[in-house]
């Protein structure tokens, strides 16, 4: 199953929350969709699995018309929104149960399929409990669950590792890495880490715009500035002042008093040039290393403007 989305446009008054975005999605893939707060990321997928309609283009669900087959698009796609609705007066099965009962599942049915995603998510030890009474890392689980309950080929999940403790965390992520292999997934978070461990590809949206699409590992590799950071240590303090003397140096970051990491405003390998100015200066170096860039470092660069 694939999703396509071509030229998506959504205006909220004189506010143009989505600007024209365009990308694809397909089978087997994990991708990070991410941007600043207020990017247009919610809006985007709330316009994908069909919860409020574009203004300007279309999305295509496995080559299906979005808008104008919103059942079949709907039975395909399992969605946790940013803001998870749940009913806290309800026990854990009690709404997953409810949750089965929009679809044609006979009673045997629901009750393995409510039993599955109470096991796969890790409910199991809250779900004797009602949902107003678990932690917002549970409601979480609740909320994917609910997502997976039909076994949809699609996923869109929008913050879907929000509150949860770095044991839970890593346990979804391996989850969603699990069904990212046969299921198609487009996954929203603030949680870069997340996206590098899981994501086989990173969209960055800004002011509306996707700004940046690429193989994730590709995107970390070359990044989309100029700007190349140095990790250099030598063998005594020096003042940081000393790399003033290099002009093409931007920035000088001291670690403690004989590490730095030197921002440089140029594309060229200067790792010689360095080395040559570190010797002149009579300095012993223990290390010089060229730093590869993270995704924070790219996310930055590109929704710093």
């Amino acid at each position: 199953m694939s999703i396509k989305v071509k030229d998506i446009s959504k205006r909220y008054g004189s506010q143009l929350a989505v600007n024209h975005v365009s990308f694809s999605v397909s089978t087997g893939e994990v991708v990070g969709f991410i941007g600043p707060n207020g990017a247009g990321k919610s809006t985007t997928m709330k316009i994908i699995t069909g919860t409020i309609p574009p203004d300007d283009g279309s999305v295509m669900i496995s080559d299906l018309p979005a808008l104008e087959n919103p059942m079949e698009i709907r039975r395909m796609i399992g969605y946790l929104p940013e803001h998870n609705p749940l009913y806290s007066e309800l026990y854990i099965r009690e709404y997953l149960q409810h949750v089965a009962g929009f679809y044609t599942f006979r009673a045997q049915q629901v009750r393995e399929k409510v039993e599955h995603v109470i096991a796969l998510t890790g409910l199991s030890p809250e779900a004797h409990k009602k949902i107003g009474a678990l932690s917002k890392g549970y409601r979480q689980r609740v909320g994917l669950a609910q997502a997976l309950i039909h076994n949809p080929d699609i996923l869109i999940l929008d913050e879907p590792t929000s509150g949860l403790d770095p044991n839970q965390l890593i346990e979804i992520r391996n989850l969603i890495a699990a069904i990212g292999k046969e299921k198609t997934i487009l996954l929203s978070t603030h949680i870069l880490q997340e996206v590098e461990a899981i994501c086989d590809r990173v969209i960055i949206i800004h002011h509306g715009r996707i700004v940046a699409d690429e193989k994730a590992d590709m995107l970390s590799e070359k990044g989309y500035s100029n700007i190349q950071t140095i990790h250099i240590e030598v063998e005594h303090a020096v003042d940081p002042d000393i790399w003033k003397k290099l002009s093409y140096i931007s920035n000088i970051k001291a670690i403690g008093g004989n590490q730095f990491l030197l921002e440089i405003s140029d594309s060229r390998d200067i790792r010689a040039d360095i080395f040559n100015f570190s010797v002149n200066q009579g300095l012993t170096i223990i290390s010089l290393s060229l730093r590869k860039k993270s995704l924070e470092d790219v996310f930055r660069e590109m929704t710093s403007l």
